[in-house]
């Protein structure tokens, strides 16, 4: 208890960002620099499969007991591969659970997140929330974020979807999460394939409420995205 004229302490409210299988690592780290660059705090949760597509894209292996080296290399990386497009991150926002501990903070209700953002989303991670299986804690912290009513943004990279699928993500709108498919705009002006993952990242941002400067907004003008970032009509 605080003492008189002392204030408490201010209490850690993370967002949850899962990390499943599915093709799209640039698209994770472009949410995860938008909410450590809007001052959020992040827990982080890789899936074993996902390791294995990190590495496939980026040749950076994700290791438990080197985390922090593993995930500066991968946000520092830009979408079309050059190593060092971005800044050294700072990841004292940050914590890792590792993906087969089902003790860990995010599986419990009673941990104080915010919400949760899985980018992107397999099919396979989709249809475990969905199905409310908690097979990993990826697929348990979802189903805590549904349960308590928090912020659940599933950022689904397949095509074409099958029709279980489709069920799949019909049922997770049911439950209240916001099913996002991973589908570029172009209205935008995108010029690179970075502005192409920003703007999905930007998109995901905007489902959770957290400030960003990813992507440039419609203001209906046709023309807009043609037009350099800060003229005038």
């Amino acid at each position: 208890m605080s003492s008189p004229g002392q204030h408490a302490p201010q209490l850690r409210r993370p967002w949850v960002v899962g990390v499943s299988g599915a093709s799209g690592t640039p698209y994770t780290a472009a949410v995860l620099r938008g909410l450590l660059d809007a001052g959020e705090s992040v827990d982080l949760v890789v899936s074993r499969a996902a390791r294995l597509t990190l590495l496939d894209e980026t040749g950076i292996s994700f290791r438990d007991a080197h985390w922090r080296d593993d995930l500066a290399a991968w946000l520092a990386r830009g979408a079309d591969g050059t190593p060092d497009a971005f800044g050294a991150p700072d990841l004292s926002g940050v914590r890792h659970w590792a993906a087969g501990d089902l003790a860990a903070g995010p599986s419990s209700g009673s941990y104080r997140a915010k919400g949760m953002l899985i980018v992107p989303a397999s099919t396979a991670a989709a249809a475990g929330v969905a199905l409310g299986l908690s097979k990993d804690l990826l697929q348990r912290a979802a189903s805590v974020t549904l349960k308590e009513r928090r912020p659940l943004v599933v950022a689904v990279r397949e095509t074409p979807l099958t029709g279980q699928t489709l069920r799949h993500l019909v049922a997770l709108d049911g439950l209240g999460a916001v099913v996002l498919p991973v589908s570029p705009g172009f209205y935008a002006g995108a010029t690179h394939i970075q502005d192409l993952v920003n703007f999905v990242a930007g998109r995901a941002l905007d489902a959770i409420g957290v400030e960003h400067g990813l992507y440039r907004r419609w203001e209906g003008e046709l023309g807009g995205g043609s037009r350099p970032p800060g003229t005038g009509s």
